[in-house]
């Protein structure tokens, strides 16, 4: 949600050990989810070249985003990995609830908030020191660009959709989400997704991938069919 991609910091060196790896940042502007799915092939054939095919890495918002190409566009997606991700986000009405919070709620204040609720966000095995940083990136957010983020999840629906996806797809949901109810949403998804695979993080939180033991080159050299 924060939109920066920055968060990948730990797994890029990893990936690149095997991959040419690229985040970007999410077009704060965007007000709809195809404008975000027309960035993201964008990239794919800055990146890859339009003859070859990604792996697309999601996390989160960034699932569906992910989910939303695969569908969209199948012939850029090699393979998929949905992070504590959902194909709808439900209830709606937490959404509104958090538009209409994000439109009083003094911007300034996001850091101390992001601090409060550092305990249900984080994995235990999250360093201080990696909390630290996570603060410093997430900064550069801005309130419009998470505002038209939640407009755009107030239209996201790939539910009916999903059996379209032929893409070799694996997803990872943490035991410990208290955001998303993400394991529930991946065997969802994971039993609508032909040939899809699920692996359980054992012990993290949603915003898992700042955590030590998270290596994601590792779980996809493990994975890839």
């Amino acid at each position: 949600m924060d939109g920066t991609g920055r968060l990948f910091y730990r797994q890029v060196p990893l990936l690149a050990r095997s991959y040419r790896a690229a985040t970007y940042r999410l077009r704060d502007e965007a007000a709809s989810m195809d404008v975000l799915v027309a960035d993201l092939a964008d990239v794919i054939a800055s990146v890859a070249g339009r003859a070859q095919p990604a792996i697309v890495v999601g996390e989160s918002f960034g699932g569906a985003v992910a989910l939303s190409l695969a569908v969209a566009r199948p012939d850029l997606v090699a393979a998929l990995v949905v992070i504590n991700s959902f194909p709808r986000f439900l209830p709606q009405l937490r959404l509104h609830l958090a538009i209409l919070t994000l439109r009083a709620l003094p911007w300034q204040t996001m850091p101390m908030v992001r601090r409060l609720t550092a305990f249900r966000m984080h994995s235990k095995y999250t360093h201080r020191a990696e909390l630290r940083r996570f603060m410093e990136l997430t900064a550069a957010t801005t309130r419009h660009g998470y505002r038209n983020r939640l407009r755009i999840l107030t239209q996201y629906d790939v539910r009916q959709r999903l059996d379209q996806i032929r893409a070799p797809t694996l997803f990872l949901a943490s035991e410990r989400d208290h955001l998303v109810p993400s394991v529930e949403q991946a065997r969802f998804m994971a039993a609508r997704i032909r040939g899809s695979s699920l692996r359980v993080l054992t012990g993290h939180g949603h915003i898992c991938l700042i955590a030590p033991n998270i290596d994601l080159e590792r779980i996809l050299r493990d994975w890839r069919p």
